[in-house]
């Protein structure tokens, strides 16, 4: 049986956000620790939300100007990709952000108990971060190479077109 190519890039997209969610699953059934230890952990988890809140209301504006300036310089299908690439990067920056904070004060409490359960929390929690990065940058760019490459384009203009999800991704990335 012959398996398509072009379904392989989604597919492995799909598996890593699957597997994020079931590490991160796994990752919250863990003990928080004490009383103090959760209370401490879930005004961290508040801050660094309010903090991503504040952050993305500004990146919005920015993702606005600079969309609308690659539209009137490349078109509207590379602004959209760059609008495409800067939500994926915000969403896993969201998700990384929500996972580290329940993470580490689940990492602190296993710490209690010895350093190498503490290792294996924290690092649970940095592959759901991982995973999850590499899950929606790949499903994304794989949609919107299926999406444009089904337009009877070239596979340069595919290319030039697909630059503007990296543009997006990475200047999120950089805030």
């Amino acid at each position: 049986m012959l398996v398509d190519i072009g379904l392989v890039a989604p597919a492995a997209g799909i598996v890593g956000l699957v597997i994020a969610l079931g590490t991160y699953m796994s990752l919250v059934k863990l003990s928080p620790g004490t009383d103090k230890m959760k209370e401490i952990g879930e005004e961290i988890h508040l801050g660094a939300m309010s903090f991503l809140k504040a952050e993305y209301r500004i990146l919005a504006v920015f993702v606005a100007v600079v969309a609308g300036l690659l539209a009137w310089r490349f078109g509207v299908e590379t602004a959209g990709a760059f609008i495409s690439g800067a939500f994926v990067s915000g969403l896993a920056g969201f998700i990384g952000m929500k996972v580290a904070t329940k993470a580490n004060v689940r990492t602190t409490s296993a710490a209690r108990a010895s350093l190498g359960k503490a290792l294996e929390v924290a690092f649970a929690g940095g592959a759901v971060m991982g995973l999850g990065v590499v899950g929606l940058g790949v499903l994304g760019l794989s949609a919107l190479f299926m999406l444009y490459s089904g337009q009877g384009w070239e596979i340069g203009e595919v290319l030039n077109v697909l630059s503007g999800f990296s543009l997006g991704a990475s200047s999120i990335a950089l805030f």
